[in-house]
């Protein structure tokens, strides 16, 4: 099975994430995060806010925090320490 079909159940029509995969589906719930992540441009710094905005376009639980925290908890995302700015590390 291709590694984007198994995210497919949790993507609507329209290419949003619907739902978080469950802890016993990591492997799915690190697809979520990397498809998202997709949707930001690596060369640019974002505000924490900008960060909501892009991720409520993407999906339709409304819980950016949690994506924004486990995106980071991930490595797919670092910040200042004072959370001051996002941005994608060069390394992924």
């Amino acid at each position: 099975m291709d590694e984007w079909q198994a995210i497919a159940q949790f993507l609507d029509e329209s290419g949003c994430v619907t739902a978080w995969p469950s802890r016993r589906n990591r492997k799915a719930q690190r697809l979520v995060l990397q498809y998202l992540i997709s949707k930001f441009d690596p060369t640019l710094f974002y505000t924490e806010k900008e960060i909501n905005y892009i991720l409520n376009r993407y999906h339709r639980f409304q819980d950016p925090a949690l994506l924004r925290r486990e995106m980071f908890e991930a490595g797919l995302l670092n910040r200042k320490l004072n959370g001051s700015a996002y941005w994608i590390p060069f390394d992924m």
